[in-house]
């Protein structure tokens, strides 16, 4: 499957615009795992980095939860990966983890943001709080920090990918 990205509206309004990047960003992660065996996308960086293209995935998985559904829409969401014993775990991925898993929960945390997101204008403050410094955001900040949080692990991910197979661009 050929991972489809669309570059977002040059004169859109603004929660459209800010949508448009989030889109973007996500689907640009997805393609820079498209094509790639479990191993390949278990594979680490360098040493002593625990970095891989999956584990940066179910990072994003985690992060779309806690900002969509804990923060945002204040539901009970507990972390998947990460326990206060292993506050990287989703980093640490073993043989045992497999990219369907990790994809089809990342797209399902996505989908989940997507609807709680349009349940709240730009403005509105989050119902729930940060779980450390305990403060409401509003929808703006949150989606601007997801495009930031995106697009800096992309830089990441695209390393990851040339490391892997060789395969640059954007």
């Amino acid at each position: 499957m050929t991972i489809e990205r669309s570059e977002p509206s040059t004169t859109a309004d603004e929660r459209t615009m800010l949508e448009g990047w989030l889109t973007y960003h996500r689907e640009t992660l997805a393609s820079k795992c498209e094509g790639l065996t479990d191993e390949q996308l278990r594979t680490t960086s360098v040493e002593p980095s625990t970095l891989s293209l999956m584990g940066l995935v179910r990072h994003m998985a985690e992060v779309e939860r806690g900002w969509f559904r804990s923060v945002m829409a204040d539901e009970q969401a507990d972390p998947i990966y990460f326990t206060e014993e292993d506050p990287d775990g989703d980093f640490h991925t073993t043989e045992a983890d497999t990219w369907a898993e990790a994809h089809a929960t990342w797209r399902a945390e996505i989908e989940a943001a997507n609807a709680n997101a349009a349940r709240f204008t730009l403005d509105d403050l989050s119902v729930g709080k940060h779980r450390r410094t305990g403060e409401h955001f509003n929808l703006r900040w949150i989606y601007t920090h997801m495009i930031e949080e995106y697009a800096r692990h992309n830089g990441h991910a695209d390393l990851l990918r040339e490391r892997i197979d060789g395969s640059t661009g954007d």
